[in-house]
Parts: structure tokens; sequence; C-alpha cells
């Protein structure tokens, strides 16, 4: 079973619980790419960027996961950097994989924001 959701959560929880293990993974599979093309793709801070978003998903899936409250501060740290990571990724131009991954990072900020706010 690869579904990393609990049916304990609502259903909005389980919803960012996927939205951040996927974008998790995006960003790193996104990483291997940038690396792979070289030059602005691989700048160190853009691909720092996609590390920290990659870690700060996996974080806060584990918060929802272990149904702690801490999980609002760390959907909150989430959205933001999903957000900065979004732009960075589409920056990049007419790049279907940084498209892909900018697309993944936008739901993630959206769904994550919601888990902040309560909502």
């Amino acid at each position: 079973m690869t579904h990393h959701t609990a049916e304990h959560h609502d259903p909005a929880m389980n919803e960012c619980i996927d939205n951040c293990t996927r974008c998790h993974a995006i960003c790193l599979e996104t990483i291997n790419y940038c690396l792979g093309k070289g030059g602005r793709h691989a700048e160190p801070q853009h691909i720092g960027l996609m590390g920290v978003c990659a870690d700060i998903c996996a974080t806060s899936a584990d918060a929802m996961l272990r149904g702690v409250s801490a999980h609002t501060a760390t959907c909150g740290a989430c959205a933001e950097i999903c957000r900065q990571c979004a732009e960075s990724c589409a920056a990049m131009g007419d790049d279907p994989e940084m498209q892909r991954c900018a697309d993944m990072c936008r739901r993630c900020a959206g769904s994550c924001q919601r888990m902040a706010s309560g909502a």
C-alpha cells in the first residue's frame, strides 16, 4: 500500500498529506534533472531551495500523520517555501519538467495554507 493517508484524518488533511508526499518526491526528482541539465538549472540557490522544499514537505506530512498540533506551524512554513520553490522553477522558462515541479509546489502550497489556517 503506497497511500500515506489515514482513515482517522479528515479529507482535507489527507489531501494535504498526499500533496506533501508527492511534492517531496517531485522536488527530489527535479533536483536530479536540474543537476543533469546544468547551467542555471544547477545554480546552488535553486537546487538548495528545491532541497529545502522537499524536506519541509516531508516534515509537514510527518507532523500531520503523527497527529500533532504543530502541523499548523510546519504547514505554514511549507506553504511559503513551496511558493518560493514554484517561482524558482517557473522562472526556468518553458521546460516541462520545471513546470511540473512548479505546479506541484503550487498545489501543495494551497493545501498547506489551508491546514495552517485551520480551515
